[in-house]
């Protein structure tokens, strides 16, 4: 069982290193592009897990409602927040406003192809 989840956190981690700057995407948009819909709790323990490989932007993986669910996984109170704040994405009381110009869906963006 381990080594099948190592392989899908890394499934995670290819689709997540390809969020753009300024852009955010779901714990369930990336589970359901890796014909994985009901495995967005997966997505999460993946980005927990990520902070072993610096170049993961787990900080732009948020809840379905744009929530920040994951902060507390990252160094310092509001540094999600901060990260992508940075990135120009607007965040009040934990949540990131106006969700729909920030969103990156993979389906969308990405060619489909199993990974």
């Amino acid at each position: 069982m381990e080594l099948k989840n190592e392989n899908f956190f890394q499934k995670v981690y290819a689709v997540a290193e390809q969020i753009p700057y300024g852009r955010v995407t779901s714990y369930g948009a990336i589970a359901k592009y890796l014909g994985a819909a009901r495995s967005a709790r997966m997505v999460g323990w993946a980005m927990n897990a990520s902070h072993l490989k610096e170049e993961i932007p787990a900080h732009r993986v948020v809840n379905r409602k744009g929530l920040l669910t994951g902060k507390h996984h990252f160094d310092g109170t509001n540094l999600m927040q901060q990260l992508l704040e940075n990135e120009g994405v607007v965040v009040v009381d934990n949540q990131i406003q106006d969700l729909d110009k920030y969103f990156w869906d993979p389906f969308q963006e990405l060619e489909y192809k199993a990974l």
